[in-house]
């Protein structure tokens, strides 16, 4: 058996963990796509097709499969948040009062209406939530705090933490 063949079995330190329905399996061609894509997004299909070693019609075909099984999500512009006025990132720690049902509900649309809200997580651990948001400085930290944040239902406490640096940057895991 040939190993380098496409449709070869993987060897089993290969594999990416036990198949299960809801995950695609991923093949050596699909994984030089995925990062082929995660490094540039606007490639042109015959740009990406030439990249990771196939001809135009394969590569179109394997990309929309991996578009339609919910592997690729999506494409983005990362955008520079100090040219918008938002150099800051902050990591704010949300306590809520009451963890019932209608709170958490409420807690949760309306933080996602939150512009300069940029991730936000339910999470365990003595706080609630842990928000990462831009912010223009401690002025723009102060008024995300008290217009918006203190105002959102249930919050009881939060605590931040101010980005001296950002070391790494991803929008997703690369294969």
């Amino acid at each position: 058996m040939d190993p380098h063949r496409v449709d070869a079995p993987r060897p089993e330190r290969e594999r990416s963990g036990p198949a299960r329905p809801d995950r695609p399996r991923l093949d050596p061609i699909d994984r030089r796509i995925l990062r082929a894509l995660a490094r540039r997004a606007r490639l042109t299909n015959a740009e990406l097709a030439e990249e990771v070693g196939l001809s135009p019609s394969p590569c179109w075909t394997r990309v929309r499969r991996l578009e339609q099984a919910g592997v690729i999500k999506g494409y983005v512009a990362v955008l520079d948040q100090a040219a918008l006025g938002l150099p800051d990132t902050v990591f704010i720690e949300v306590m809520l009062e009451r963890h019932d049902q209608e709170i958490l509900r409420r807690f949760e649309e309306s933080v996602a209406a939150i512009p300069e809200v940029l991730e936000c997580y339910l999470v365990t651990g003595e706080y609630d939530y842990v928000i990462k948001a831009a912010v223009g400085g401690t002025q723009g930290y102060e008024a995300l705090l008290r217009e918006k944040l203190y105002r959102l239902p249930g919050v009881r406490h939060t605590r931040t933490s101010f980005a001296l640096r950002c070391l790494k940057l991803s929008v997703s895991p690369v294969p």
